[in-house]
């Protein structure tokens, strides 16, 4: 699995959000929660929903924890921030580099994926983790809870790889 690298502009975001960890994850009461405001939203870019992941310390896939609490928000990109529905809050997406992979399968199945990404591929790339939202795009191949589901899976890195890990400090 070789992900595409994309400099991702910013991002202007508009959804809402709940705190939740992997062990108590509560993605299914947020998403119930936003889809029925979603068409409150005026002044979307495209149809796609975006999932993503606030971490309060640096994602580090060596030390994390299922019970390690994030921020988690269901969100539409949008033109600007002139019309947003009371009740929903803005997001600015920072722009920067990202390694895009694609997933294809059921939710309940990503973990194989999770894994590949953060304790396979990223070691052995040349670029390092960033402290940036992780997150989602789910376009119009996204079914939810169907095996053929595909989405984007949007990680922040930067440059810097195994030449820095290993540089002395």
């Amino acid at each position: 699995m070789t992900p595409r690298i994309e400099i991702l502009p910013e991002k202007k975001l508009v959804g809402q959000r709940l705190r939740m960890s992997f062990a108590n994850d509560r993605t299914g009461e947020l998403w119930r929660s936003f889809m029925p405001r979603r068409k409150e939203i005026v002044n979307p870019v495209t149809t796609d929903l975006f999932s993503l992941q606030v971490y309060e310390k640096p994602f580090d896939y060596n030390t994390f924890t299922p019970t390690a609490e994030f921020e988690k928000w269901a969100l539409v990109e949008v033109a600007d921030f002139n019309h947003v529905p009371d009740g929903l809050e803005t997001f600015t997406l920072p722009g920067g580099l990202y390694a895009v992979f694609l997933y294809k399968g059921l939710p309940s199945e990503f973990a194989e994926t999770f894994h590949y990404i953060f304790g396979t591929w990223l070691p052995a790339s040349d670029y390092v983790l960033d402290n940036r939202p992780h997150f989602e795009v789910l376009g119009e191949k996204y079914r939810n809870n169907d095996p053929d589901s595909e989405e984007e899976i949007w990680v922040p890195i930067r440059t810097g790889g195994f030449a820095e890990r290993r540089s002395p400090v």
